[in-house]
């Protein structure tokens, strides 16, 4: 670096001095100087490591995306991004652009977008796509628009905005159009999205901001509060997956947890029961309970008859915890069930409703 510096500097004297050579006095001084500054600006660039730019990486992990800054451009997404969480050195930092379904970071988000659409259709496309976004049922206009804002900057030449629960009964293979009820339950990352949907439209529906990364942040809580551990996301995301559950077993798992005892400050390792697990999300299944139980009140008695016959389905990555279709079919009576592909189900409803719009516009 140093090299390249003072190559640069003797390159720009010879200008300096080749201008002066054949233009006036004055004029030669006033090109000089603005060489000069020219110079010590790209001098502090390059040498100041106070002034060192940050760039930005982007973790997508199961329930939710990180960005981690350290030149503004995309480093790593996705499972090599989340392996950084708890790792990084002091000049990367993580953002979460995305958060409880909305967007808590309009510039982060506009430039993941822009990388997710990059890598679908290639840098060199001579046509904009278009795109589908889901957002929460419960998100408000101001919301709604930013979204759609950050999309249109991104690249998309059309946008719609879907409505996360009609998303997933697409995905989860449900004819919505049918005049009869369904209902989805949608456990994201940051929302939980109940609705009943007949006639491809929602009849009644509730979002809460209770997910999965609630649940993350309960077993990190019950750690802290049962055993004098302190633990980061990543580990409470390991434990909910393993060995989590939400209602009572058979059989019983453990699971070795390490963390940082907050008595001694030394490292410890404490084996964790799955019956462990279940106390500590009692409250947050608790409310998603609740809430589906607020959204059957609801419901209109012949859609409620057709949910008790179809039953519930649970779509999401938050509905792989295990024992929670048992939880929900105790408190509610009604058979519930999850669909096939739940991780994907809403991505996947939300293509089809896209080709279904094209191929309605061409007719």
């Amino acid at each position: 670096m140093q090299t390249f510096t003072y190559i640069l500097m003797i390159f720009l004297v010879v200008c300096a001095v080749a201008v002066s050579l054949s233009k006036k006095l004055l004029n030669s001084i006033l090109i000089f100087m603005s060489y000069s500054l020219v110079m010590s600006i790209i001098w502090m660039l390059l040498e100041s490591p106070d002034l060192a730019i940050t760039e930005a990486a982007v973790g997508a992990g199961v329930t939710s995306i990180l960005f981690f800054v350290t030149l503004k451009k995309i480093k790593a997404i996705g499972e090599d991004a989340r392996l950084m969480l708890g790792r990084t050195p002091g000049n990367i930092v993580a953002v979460r652009p995305l958060r409880q379904g909305v967007i808590s970071d309009y510039t982060v988000t506009e430039k993941m977008m822009k990388y997710f659409i990059q890598k679908a259709i290639g840098k060199k496309t001579f046509r904009k796509p278009r795109i589908a976004v889901c957002v929460p049922s419960g998100v408000t206009e101001v919301e709604r628009k930013a979204v759609q804002d950050a999309t249109e900057q991104a690249g998309a030449r059309d946008v719609f905005i879907i409505e996360e629960p009609i998303a997933a009964a697409i995905g989860a293979g449900i004819d919505i159009y049918k005049p009869c009820g369904n209902m989805i339950v949608d456990i994201g990352g940051g929302t939980s999205d109940i609705a009943v949907i007949s006639l491809g439209g929602t009849v009644v529906s509730a979002s809460i901001k209770i997910a999965g990364d609630d649940f993350d942040e309960a077993i990190i809580r019950y750690m802290r509060k049962k055993h004098n551990l302190l633990i980061g996301e990543r580990t409470a995301e390991d434990l909910k997956i393993k060995i989590g559950s939400a209602y009572k077993r058979s059989e019983v798992d453990y699971m070795d947890v390490r963390g940082r005892n907050l008595v001694t400050g030394l490292p410890r390792t404490v084996k964790v029961s799955s019956e462990e697990t279940e106390e500590a999300l009692k409250e947050t299944t608790a409310q998603i309970v609740e809430t589906i139980h607020s959204v059957l009140e609801k419901t209109p008695p012949e859609l409620a008859a057709d949910i008790a016959d179809r039953g519930i389905v649970l779509t999401g990555g938050g509905s792989m915890l295990r024992g929670l279709e048992d939880l929900i079919e105790a408190k509610t009576g009604i058979n519930t069930m999850t669909a096939e592909e739940p991780m994907t189900a809403v991505a996947i409803g939300t293509g089809k409703y896209v080709e279904f719009l094209a191929g309605y516009r061409e007719e």
